[in-house]
């Protein structure tokens, strides 16, 4: 028998380190510039008329009373926007839709799909007046019956959103009067030869609600068309160069005429994808001719900003006496909002990666509801799909007897394992992750016990495969010798310092000397969106390469210095030597303001779009938690969650968007819902009554950074943002049912539902 040994972990001087992030004094002094924060000469405020209905048609807009408000500049609808190609983009994480439904959602043209859908947007000199204003528009309405979750949609007699929708499914499109607009399928083996196979078969069904991803900053934007034809926005979104892209479809102007410009951004977690109020503004900016500053309020971010999917899952398991699983199946349908694309493919490719199974059958359905459109959040879709699994895996280690992380370590996905989406795995931590588990102090320490209170532990695996695309970083020596470093990713969680390591590694000096700063779009290369735990991975990596033609022309100019073959020059920890003499040296800092006479300025360029070495993170979750079983509430009392991240960058900031996943799962396990009307009207659209969890919620999260370095990587970066809040759910559902011997089926996980199931245990 052989031991296999892993390779050892490479040695770095700034990956890996704690620095203070470079935009810290700015946010912490109050500095930073946010959307809300910008004014401009003579700016107007821009507000939206909203509809009242959740589904109806649209009838007439008349607008002239308002534009005859003595303070009123302009007045927009759907007819100032282009008559846009009906082709399909993607809106961020591998959520796809029609253009025709984005402009649409921007500004409503023949149906309001939801209560708060944008219908028309009025300027004014100030927000009062522009309030005012809306009251004066007159839009008549026919209203119609709306359906408000996924089942009801799917029912013979719902009422149809779109009329001309067809279901994309498996390259066909069927016939129109639907509301599924698309069904994909994955298959790997044959379901029916595995479900032969198993011992114990479990089959369950699981439903959850609408939940938002509940940034603190909301929607904003600020225009200004200028004479030339030109417009610039300002605004806090995840990805400029998107909203540039998707502005300039729906305004019918090159992406030439546009340049939008960066702000300082208060959350998103997939939720500042998608354009909302960027092209409303500059549509009233062109109209009056002057620069229009918008805004949500907060129950306009609730009811008119993208939530993620309620859904409607199934899952079927089988696995021999002995634990090896041997067929999985699930049925996915995902409320996509008012128009197609929820994250079902999140879902479906992630929700059994975690392990090695041969015999897989998925089928997932996007499906039309009058809510807002959904939009990404964190590892869109793979929490609702991590749901069913892991608590069917939990009851089918309680019917075998075999211990949780035996099973998993059994059935763990390793490299070379094909997963249903047809990847075949590279190098992943499935095993460490487990190990990781198994070693921590929270595992084998007594749950204890709480007089009057029932206690639970959970257990639960997920997985993320996480995301590149096109990056783009230019670096330029200064004089004393630093370095500018200008990107084109928002920074979201603390990038631009996990950016400004992996170049000042690669040159060897210390971050503190290099400047990370976020340009405009007409300032720097294209950029993909900040998502998909991207960042670190795709701008990090165009960082290296901007650091390494640095170093080359270092070396050059080294060569000219002493008239010699670049060849004979090498670059080591900031140093410049001459290979035949040693005594020949110079440093980083000594030969930069020399720079200009030997050749002009030194300016390094990476640009990337390093798709094929994406690395999947996996995460654990264990939680103990304690249940009053008179009134159903659930305090947690201990979180350590576990996340393989390949190489910790920023370890401290790797450790926050970890523990961020996790405080975020603990509300959409036992919290947070949209909760509806029967016409459609949210009716709990404040943060008073949309219950987020605080800090009195939620006990120290304790972050375990498991590190199982991604060879497609440079410095084995995986990504970070997302994986954690996949298994919350699932980890939760399994500690309650450990508490209390019930297992819901049913998110949120509220006091009262925990009573009604306890109430049916007694009686049953």
């Amino acid at each position: 028998m052989t031991t296999e040994t892993a390779p050892a972990k490479p040695e770095y001087k700034v990956v890996g380190t704690r620095p203070i992030r470079h935009d810290g004094a700015d946010k912490v002094t109050g500095k930073a510039v946010y959307g809300t924060d910008l004014n401009l000469p003579g700016m107007l405020w821009g507000k939206v008329l909203r509809s009242p209905h959740a589904h109806a048609r649209i009838e007439s807009i008349d607008t002239s009373k308002a534009e005859s408000h003595p303070e009123v500049r302009a007045v927009a609808t759907f007819r100032d926007l282009a008559n846009v190609e009906d082709r399909i983009e993607e809106v961020g994480e591998d959520v796809y839709t029609s253009m025709k439904y984005i402009r649409d959602n921007i500004l409503a043209s023949d149906k309001a799909l939801y209560k708060g859908h944008a219908i028309a947007a009025v300027a004014a000199s100030s927000p009062h007046a522009a309030e005012e204003a809306l009251d004066l528009i007159e839009v008549e309405y026919e209203p119609l019956k709306p359906v408000t979750d996924v089942e009801s949609a799917l029912a013979p007699d719902a009422a149809i959103l779109h009329d001309h929708m067809t279901t994309a499914s498996l390259g066909d499109d069927s016939p129109t009067g639907t509301n599924i607009a698309s069904h994909q399928q994955f298959i790997l083996g044959d379901i029916a030869v595995g479900f032969e196979q198993a011992d114990v078969i479990v089959e369950r069904e699981f439903r959850t609600k609408s939940v938002h991803q509940g940034y603190i900053e909301p929607q904003n934007a600020t225009a200004d068309w200028n004479s030339d034809g030109k417009v610039t926005i300002w605004c806090s979104s995840q990805g400029h160069f998107g909203i540039r892209d998707t502005a300039a479809t729906v305004l019918g102007i090159p992406v030439s005429q546009i340049k939008v410009v960066p702000l300082e951004i208060g959350g998103g977690f997939g939720g500042k994808l998608a354009s909302y109020l960027q092209p409303v503004s500059a549509v009233l900016s062109r109209k009056s001719g002057s620069p229009v500053k918008m805004y949500m309020t907060r129950a306009e971010v609730l009811e008119a900003s993208g939530p993620t999917s309620g859904s409607h899952v199934r899952v079927k398991i089988g696995v021999t006496n002995e634990g090896k699983i041997t067929a999985a199946e699930g049925y996915l349908a995902f409320e996509a909002g008012a128009y197609p694309g929820s994250p079902i493919g999140g879902a479906t490719a992630c929700m059994f990666s975690p392990y090695d199974i041969e015999n897989v059958h998925i089928d997932g359905y996007d499906v039309v509801t009058n809510k807002p459109k959904t939009t990404a959040y964190r590892a869109p879709g793979a929490p609702l799909g991590a749901l069913g699994v892991e608590t069917v895996i939990d009851e089918i280690c309680g019917i075998l007897g075999i211990e949780a992380t035996e099973f998993r370590m059994l059935n763990a996905a390793r490299e070379g394992t094909r997963r249903v989406d047809g990847v075949v795995n590279g190098k992943i931590g499935m095993v460490e992750t487990v190990e990781a588990v198994r070693s921590h102090p929270h595992f084998s320490q007594p749950l204890g016990e709480s007089e009057g209170k029932l206690r639970g532990r959970g257990l639960a695996f997920g997985f993320w495969r996480n995301n590149a695309g096109p990056s783009n970083v230019v670096a330029g020596v200064t004089p004393d010798g630093k370095v500018t470093l200008n990107e084109g990713s928002v920074d979201v969680g603390g990038s631009r310092p996990a950016v400004a390591q992996q170049l000042a590694e690669v040159l060897g000096i210390p971050v503190t000397d290099v400047n990370p700063q976020v340009m405009d779009t007409d300032s720097i290369g294209y950029t993909s969106n900040t998502g998909g735990s991207g960042v670190a991975y795709k701008t990090g990596w165009a960082a290296y390469e901007a650091a390494q033609d640095i170093k080359r022309q270092l070396i050059e100019r080294a060569a000219v210095i002493w008239e010699t073959d670049s060849d004979n020059v090498e670059y080591d920890d900031a140093i410049l030597r001459h290979k035949s003499d040693p005594e020949l040296s110079i440093a980083f800092k000594d030969i930069a303001p020399s720079l200009n006479a030997t050749g002009g300025p030194v300016v390094g360029r990476g640009s990337v779009n390093p798709m094929r070495g994406v690395g999947g993170s996996y995460a654990a979750n264990l939680v103990d938690l304690e249940v009053d079983p008179e009134t159903g509430k659930v305090d947690i009392l201990r979180f350590t969650a576990f996340q393989d991240v390949g190489t910790a960058v920023h370890p401290s900031y790797v450790e926050g968007q970890i523990q961020g996943g996790a405080v975020q799962g603990i509300g959409w396990a036992l919290n947070e819902e949209y909760y509806m009307s029967d016409d459609g009207e949210m009716l709990n659209a404040t943060l008073l009554d949309y219950r987020m969890p605080t800090s009195l919620d939620v006990p120290m999260i304790e972050a375990v950074i498991v590190e199982v370095p991604n060879p497609g990587h440079p410095f084995g970066v995986r990504g970070v943002g997302e994986a954690n809040i996949v298994p919350p759910l699932a980890a939760i559902a399994n500690a309650i049912h450990d508490a209390t011997g019930v297992q819901l089926d049913e998110l949120p996980m509220n006091p009262a539902s925990i009573v009604k199931a306890l109430n049916s245990k007694k009686t049953s």
